[in-house]
């Protein structure tokens, strides 16, 4: 997993979008199947990651995914309901990883300057490393990594990594500069 830089209207552009239709058609109808429907959805997830999931990792649908092929989940891995991965740059989640309702992960963005913006694709990976807990409605942005055993709370915003055993709270938006 690498940095991003993808020009928008170039073929490799295309071929995301391309799967980003692909993968939207299969969550909608994951997350349509009938709770209890687990061959149903082990079938779908087989298709959304490009393999079956990992042993004794559980993901409660709906879950939300533009990608999937990019979403590399150990075992004992736990997704609670509601949550997105945008991985096109690719998400790791170390082996007993907790993500509560409402989580986002998001590994793509635009620059800042508003002609690059229309242009251009940025990212970056995001890792989470051993028996994290991401808290509900946490959001983890591009190029993060976070440590093993670390809690992120409910509501964070994770937009630098965090060192291993941490526990990081609060989404405090801040003015950087204008332009």
């Amino acid at each position: 997993m690498s940095e991003l830089l993808m020009r928008i209207h170039s073929p490799e552009f295309q071929a995301m979008s391309e799967r980003v239709l692909e993968v939207t058609a299969l969550t909608s109808r994951l997350n349509v199947l009938p709770f209890d429907d687990e061959e149903g959805k082990a079938a779908l997830f087989a298709q959304i990651l490009g393999r079956p999931l990992p042993p004794r990792t559980t993901i409660y649908p709906p879950f939300f995914t533009d990608h999937g092929r990019n979403l590399e989940l150990a075992e004992r891995v736990f997704i609670n309901q509601n949550c997105t991965f945008l991985d096109y740059a690719g998400i790791r989640l170390g082996e007993r990883v907790m993500v509560a309702p409402k989580a986002t992960f998001i590994t793509v963005g635009h620059p800042v300057g508003t002609d690059d913006r229309r242009i251009w694709l940025t990212g970056g990976p995001i890792i989470v490393e051993e028996n994290v807990w991401i808290g509900a409605g946490a959001t983890i942005l591009p190029g993060v990594t976070i440590g093993r055993d670390s809690v992120i709370a409910a509501g964070a915003v994770v937009a630098e990594d965090v060192p291993a055993r941490t526990l990081v709270a609060g989404p405090k938006a801040a003015v950087l500069r204008g332009w």
